[in-house]
């Protein structure tokens, strides 16, 4: 299952790839970043993942991954989003981030600073 490749659109740049084990109905919300750009892949399990301009939306929510639809995601900084595991066990998040963590680079909200229902 391919990733990413320099070149490909999304791409900004190589700072780190991280993975994070997302277990299923477990929900990760609400973060932006400021300057990273993210490529989110799935290879194993699924996981659906909302994006927002704002705290009250509207709101765009796909499912990715190899349970799912196997696409990269392209996130460009300024971009409220959280996710969910959707599929019966854990599923796997890649980010091929575009520069290293830096955790003052980012802003959190509690979930229920959104008017989102994950249910």
């Amino acid at each position: 299952m391919h990733a990413m490749k320099a070149g490909d659109p999304g791409y900004e740049g190589f700072g780190e790839a991280y993975f994070s084990w997302v277990e299923q109905g477990a929900v990760k919300a609400w973060k932006r970043h400021f300057r990273m750009t993210m490529n989110l892949v799935v290879p194993v399990g699924c996981v659906r993942i909302v994006f927002a301009l704002a705290s009250d939306g509207p709101f765009r929510e796909i499912k990715i991954g190899a349970q799912a639809d196997y696409v990269r995601l392209s996130v460009p900084p300024g971009i409220w989003f959280g996710f969910q595991g959707c599929a019966t066990g854990p599923s796997l998040l890649l980010n091929l981030a575009n520069i290293v963590h830096d955790p003052e680079e980012a802003q959190r909200a509690e979930l229920k600073e959104f008017d989102f229902d994950w249910s």
